[in-house]
């Protein structure tokens, strides 16, 4: 992915609807990597705002904690990726 693509870690925030210390707690628990060759700005994947969103929804509604979600969140991309198929 060229660096064109990636989004600030305010972008993510802003379209997740959460604050961006929220984002950086997911960013903790792995949900979403910023690029390591953007350096300070680092650059995020245009998915990573519905990624967080999904997450937190689940979070929120099912009473989740924060590695709970990430990995209900990790099993169901996973689950979309074989359905898909190759």
């Amino acid at each position: 992915m060229s660096r064109e693509e990636r989004i600030e870690l305010a972008v993510v925030a802003k379209q997740a609807g959460v604050r961006i210390a929220l984002v950086r707690r997911y960013v903790e628990f792995g949900l979403i990597e910023p690029d390591p060759d953007a350096g300070e700005g680092a650059g995020y994947d245009p998915a990573s705002p519905a990624r967080v969103a999904r997450a937190e929804r689940l979070r929120r509604d099912l009473g989740l904690n924060y590695a709970g979600a990430v990995l209900v969140s990790e099993l169901l991309d996973r689950i979309r990726a074989l359905e898909t198929g190759p």
